[in-house]
């Protein structure tokens, strides 16, 4: 059965920062390291982290000792912001999205459940930093009620 679900690319972006946050900040690290000690592919984390330097969550680091840092604090770098670099804006459903030409909205009994969902989700992640996740790995935060 199909299920909704994040899709790999965030998946493996996330695994990323979360690993670059509970090392050293002043210790660049190798993309080969960060694929080896997270199970990513090599040549799909590159293309990752590129996104995740254009939106400034990763700083790149030359010469031998080179590699990839967290370009802010782990506290100040929330999961919406790595999924919003990897997928761009989070939307459950086209009602959320903005579109406004849904033929059926004028009689659709389910656009508030999409919004209220849309807000918990964007709130959740909003919330969870990176700090709040990588000393815990083994305990999710609690979903706000």
């Amino acid at each position: 059965m199909p299920t909704m679900q994040v899709s790999r690319k965030v998946d493996y972006a996330l695994r990323a920062v979360i690993f670059l946050s509970q090392e050293d900040a002043d210790r660049p690290l190798p993309a080969k390291e960060i694929a080896a000690r997270r199970r990513i592919p090599i040549k799909f984390l590159e293309k990752i982290i590129r996104d995740l330097m254009r939106h400034d969550i990763v700083r790149s680091h030359r010469g031998a000792r080179g590699g990839y840092t967290l370009s802010r604090p782990p506290g100040e770098i929330t999961f919406r912001q790595v999924i919003e670099a990897i997928e761009g804006p989070i939307s459950l459903n086209v009602c959320v999205a903005g579109q406004k030409d849904c033929s059926v909205l004028s009689s659709c009994n389910m656009q508030r459940v999409w919004q209220e969902g849309q807000r918990r989700v964007l709130d959740y992640f909003s919330e969870t930093t990176l700090a709040d996740v990588a000393n815990d790995v083994n305990s999710p935060a609690p979903l706000p009620v």
